[in-house]
């Protein structure tokens, strides 16, 4: 790799060093980093390091950083590194100012408060770094109570034997979880095995199991889920879910196990649901405000009548519902076809247009649903929590906060917090959430690396190495001399794939320039 950052053909064996300098050792080759620093590749282990074999000494630091940075030196005002060219990152805040070490690390001033900094202060900006992770200590006290109260039974099996092809997840899934002689047994050990695939589940294989399930069961091509009518994105039950399997409490029963078995073993679904559904699963009344986040125009007519009076409206206690486009009515109360909507009545026809709409059409289903989750969950330790805190317990985090996940880092090898190419990796990750047609936007990453796009309280921690065996993990021979590298994003996908599967680790090497 040259000075300016690109990649040169270098011999190995120190034969392309200066004559003056005695050659590397055997299987030993050095290059230039794109600060201008020389660092060293021993072949023999696929290390990299600052560390002269020959010397034991550190190769010397750069005296000034080089064009690769994308800075310049303003050597006229007698201020070195400041940067001239537009970022990437948009403009810093009022009073900023962004330099370049002379080890090529970027730092920024903050000159109304007269400090100096490594952490750029646009972090703090949630379009950039994203919404603030919604929860709070009141949350992760409550979370291990109730971890500390989810216990396995005696006398049980050491594990529970789950085998699916991934064609049929469903159906095998559904087979495996539902003829289980005790739910009991799904508190073990899951052991996940995808047809045909050898591996070895240390909860990695269960984590996708789980994903890669639930969105199959939500899928509403299955007729038991559907969208609601605010988005395509949050999933309510389908109040017609019999007309399209005749077996579908059966199958809402099993939905309930596999949610309780996600909850029980620190799993995530791949959905999110109406707030009302989460109210049903705590047994909490429904109000009119949550009918807001799920149908505004349905809010804002029930808002209508509460505000006003509806006599000139001819209103009357049914609802109409098109089903399969035909129209039809329905009596929200006995006779309610003859009772007129009166300012005086109104509130009880708001309540229980409300009651229709969530719960008495769902209410055979949703009980199916409950049945099976507490079988692995009693209600008693789900009630501890609120509505929202049980969407974060099922489903987890599906915006990222970048700045979260930064502060939660552990760099394992010669990196550190302040390291060049850790800078780099943070600043390609904030561009890439800052930016709507982002390469890789955060939940996909976070797919790429822990098979599920979601994350968990416990998920927040990222291991960044620069080299595989500061992970505790290691590769067989025949495999470590094939992994092939990945330069979009400088990450070696066969280390991210293969160690990702139980672990949120990031192998990055020191030597690739910063390059979008």
């Amino acid at each position: 790799m040259s000075r300016n950052g690109s990649f040169s053909t270098v011999q190995t064996g120190g034969n392309n060093l200066p004559s003056d300098i005695d050659p590397l050792p055997a299987g030993w080759d050095y290059r230039v980093s794109s600060n201008g620093r020389m660092f060293f590749i021993d072949h023999n282990t696929r290390l990299t390091t600052w560390v002269d074999p020959r010397t034991s000494r550190p190769s010397p630091l750069p005296t000034a950083p080089v064009a690769a940075v994308s800075h310049v030196v303003d050597s006229g005002a007698g201020k070195a590194n400041r940067k001239n060219t537009v970022d990437i990152l948009g403009p810093l805040p009022e009073g900023w100012e962004e330099r370049v070490h002379t080890d090529g690390r970027t730092f920024y001033i903050d000159h109304a408060g007269k400090r100096t900094q490594w952490d750029d202060p646009r972090l703090n900006n949630p379009d950039i770094a994203g919404q603030a992770v919604p929860y709070s200590r009141d949350y992760k006290r409550k979370y291990e109570y109730f971890r500390s109260e989810l216990r396995i039974p005696p006398h049980l099996p050491n594990k529970f034997d789950i085998k699916v092809k991934r064609s049929h997840i469903l159906e095998d899934s559904y087979r495996a979880v539902m003829t289980c002689p005790k739910a009991d047994l799904l508190k073990t050990k899951l052991w996940i095995e995808f047809d045909g695939e050898v591996g070895l589940d240390y909860g990695g294989v269960s984590r996708e199991w789980f994903f890669l399930l639930s969105r199959e069961m939500f899928n509403p091509y299955y007729g038991l889920f559907e969208y609601s009518a605010g988005d395509n994105y949050t999933l309510q039950i389908n109040p017609k879910s019999g007309l399209c399997n005749d077996d579908h409490l059966s199958y809402f029963k099993f939905v309930g196990r596999v949610a309780g078995m996600a909850v029980f073993h620190g799993k995530l679904l791949d959905a999110f649901f109406i707030r009302p559904f989460y109210k049903m699963m705590l047994e909490k009344p429904i109000t009119l405000k949550d009918m807001e986040s799920v149908d505004l125009e349905y809010y804002n007519s029930l808002q209508w009548i509460l505000d006003n009076d509806p006599a000139d409206l001819d209103l009357r206690f049914t609802v109409d519902e098109e089903v399969y486009g035909v129209m039809q009515q329905a009596e929200i109360k006995p006779g309610g076809s003859s009772i007129p909507v009166t300012q005086e009545n109104k509130r009880e026809y708001i309540d229980l247009v409300i009651k229709w709409r969530f719960v008495d059409r769902v209410e055979h289903q949703m009980h199916a649903f409950m049945t099976g989750f507490a079988e692995l969950i009693p209600k008693r330790q789900l009630q501890i929590f609120d509505p929202n805190e049980v969407e974060l317990l099922l489903s987890g985090i599906a915006n990222i906060d970048v700045k979260d996940w930064k502060y939660n880092a552990i760099y394992k090898g010669e990196y550190h917090g302040e390291h060049l190419v850790i800078q780099w990796f943070w600043k390609v990750r904030l561009d890439h959430c800052r930016t709507e047609m982002c390469i890789i936007p955060s939940p996909v990453f976070v797919l790429f690396l822990y098979r599920n796009s979601l994350l968990s309280l416990s998920s927040l921690c990222i291991l960044v190495s620069n080299r595989p065996s500061s992970a505790c993990l290691s590769l067989p021979d025949w495999l470590s001399s094939r992994l092939p590298i990945c330069t979009t994003s400088f990450l070696p996908v066969c280390w991210c794939r293969i160690l990702s599967v139980c672990y949120l680790l990031v192998f990055l090497p020191v030597c690739l320039p910063f390059q979008l």
